[in-house]
């Protein structure tokens, strides 16, 4: 007997389009909220139905999340114009910078979502696939390099989104032109995707580009990773890593994180082939049974690397090479003025949590906003939820600094090392799935914790600290020297001892901590690492050096 298809699989299978009433409600003014099958039709064109979770005691407040797809997350100041209008017109009046590279509207309502999503279109960007069971925005290195190298490795992450873009007129037509496919019609329910057939991917699909020496995009937690291998100053090829990723749950041991493996070298014009080839083995032999364990890791984890090599060179018809040698030596953002390779300025600016708002003197929206308006230059996210202004001339770069101090965002010590280091996810009140706080909780955590390391001796130490408010792990807590991952309201699971290059996931140090005994469980841990650690140790270097060791040896 067949193992039984999750409804997921049975509602694609019915309306491979993806169209769904999706449109038929938008125009219904008597609907306050999209059914559960459209709530899974919905993310394929970039948004999720939410309400306010800090009202549901008066009623549920339905609202909608839409998140733009930005290659790279690179978008041009007329861009970024409309994302912030956007913002301001039919969002909270907030831009929030996503872990993968791109922007989230919050508090969407079902009657400006159109408008939204074709002002997106308008600008030649997309919303498309920006959630769903399809491949994800495509990452690569967003800080002007110090090499050439890192324009072909954005050029080659075009091409990747490119060629991983589903074909349905769906998304045209429900946006753009404002209609209901009709679902009865032969050619739509015969509708197949030439790359994802019928029925999509079994679950997400991600894949990032990263250049060595900085891993700012994560490159393991990546369903697939491309390491570019540089040689005078020309990216030849790339190590292909597949079968990364964050995603867990509580008390389900058969799921967890994963970094991806090092499967071996393909040249640059092969780049295409190859990501096509790794998504089709996710598309045929995912788990359709179990959304929880439908990701490529669990295929690599089970099947083993020689299986999943084998299966991808079959279908790309062409052999691996073996992997060329490479380091990675640390993450994170540069914050600050610096020169790129063709004597650009470009400027890292701290968006704490990804929220581009104006709170408390610190206007960073209308700052922003009035540089757009005045300056044609790039804005790119990070992977680390901040901001880069690139392409900046000699000419206009103490203008901008001037908006900067105007609007009260400091252009030195913009953060403290724990700030300046750490994520979180939006949890409460807009996501369905939170079970704590993260991104309303995480600042004044870190306050706190910046007091324990002074009251120990270690003031101002650099900490890669993560937070998410479910095990699903957005802001790829398990890769933190600490992570913080929601358990129950004010409760959090504590992780210890990822390190800088984001080589090496870290460990369950506590399973439930709540809130008030937070500082006096990390004080003994504080104290032991201020006593005991090497010249320059970094924490989760200490906590794989001594804690785990000592674990191990009483097991």
């Amino acid at each position: 007997m067949a193992d039984k298809l999750t409804h997921n699989e049975i509602i694609k299978t019915a309306i491979p389009t993806l169209a769904g009433n999706i449109s038929a409600t938008i125009d219904n003014p008597e609907a306050e909220s999209f059914d559960k099958d459209d709530e899974q039709f919905l993310k394929f064109h970039g948004i999720y139905q939410q309400d306010d979770r800090d009202t549901r005691k008066q009623g549920k407040h339905w609202m909608l999340m839409v998140r733009g797809r930005i290659p790279a997350g690179v978008l041009t100041s007329a861009q970024y114009q409309v994302f912030d209008d956007l913002a301001s017109k039919y969002g909270n009046n907030t831009l929030r910078v996503t872990t993968r590279q791109s922007i989230q509207f919050h508090g969407v309502l079902k009657s400006g979502v159109r408008q939204l999503i074709k002002s997106i279109n308008d600008s030649l960007l997309s919303t498309l696939a920006a959630c769903g069971d399809v491949n994800r925005n495509v990452m690569a290195p967003p800080t002007p390099a110090y090499t050439k190298a890192r324009e072909t490795v954005f050029e080659d992450s075009k091409r990747i989104m490119t060629a991983l873009t589903p074909q349905t007129k769906a998304y045209h037509a429900i946006w753009i032109d404002g209609v209901q496919l009709d679902l009865e019609s032969e050619e739509n329910k015969s509708f197949e995707d030439p790359l994802y057939g019928k029925t999509y991917l079994p679950r997400k699909f991600k894949v990032g580009l990263v250049l060595p020496p900085l891993n700012d995009i994560d490159v393991f937690t990546q369903c697939l990773g491309y390491i570019a291998i540089v040689e005078n100053d020309k990216v030849v090829g790339y190590n292909l890593a597949a079968g990364g990723g964050m995603g867990r749950t509580h008390n389900q041991q058969e799921t967890y994180p994963r970094l991806a493996d090092v499967i071996g070298f393909i040249k640059s014009d092969d780049i295409e082939e190859f990501s096509r080839a790794v998504l089709t083995v996710h598309r045929d032999f995912g788990d359709r049974t179990n959304r929880k364990h439908a990701r490529l890791k669990y295929v690599l984890e089970e099947k083993g690397v020689e299986w999943f090599r084998t299966e991808v060179e079959k279908r790309v018809g062409k052999k691996f090479e073996d992997a060329r040698p490479y380091q990675l030596e640390k993450q994170g953002d540069l914050y600050g003025w610096h020169k790129d390779v063709h004597g650009n300025w470009f400027f890292g600016l701290f968006v704490e949590s990804g929220r581009i708002k104006d709170a408390e003197g610190r206007n960073l929206k209308s700052a922003l906003r009035q540089i757009a308006d005045q300056f044609a230059i790039e804005f790119r996210l990070s992977a680390n939820q901040n901001l880069i202004l690139a392409n900046v001339s000699d000419a206009d770069k103490d203008a901008i600094s001037k908006i900067l101090s105007d609007n009260g965002v400091a252009r030195e010590n913009q953060a403290t090392p724990l700030h300046a280091n750490a994520m979180s996810c939006p949890a409460l009140p807009t996501c369905g799935l939170s079970l704590a706080e993260s991104e309303r909780y995480l600042p004044g955590l870190l306050d706190r914790i910046e007091t324990l390391l002074d009251e120990v001796g270690i003031g101002g130490e650099e900490i890669i600290v993560r937070m998410t408010g479910c095990p699903n792990g957005c802001a790829r807590p398990y890769m933190a020297e600490i992570g913080f991952v929601g358990r129950s309201p004010g409760t959090y699971q504590v992780w210890f001892g990822g390190n800088l290059s984001g080589t090496r996931l870290n460990r369950v140090w506590k399973d439930r901590v709540k809130d008030p005994e937070m500082i006096n469980e990390l004080r003994p841990v504080f104290q032991r690492f201020a006593k005991e650690r090497t010249e320059g140790e970094r924490f989760g270097d200490w906590v794989e050096r001594v804690l785990w060791k000592e674990e191990a040896a009483t097991n």
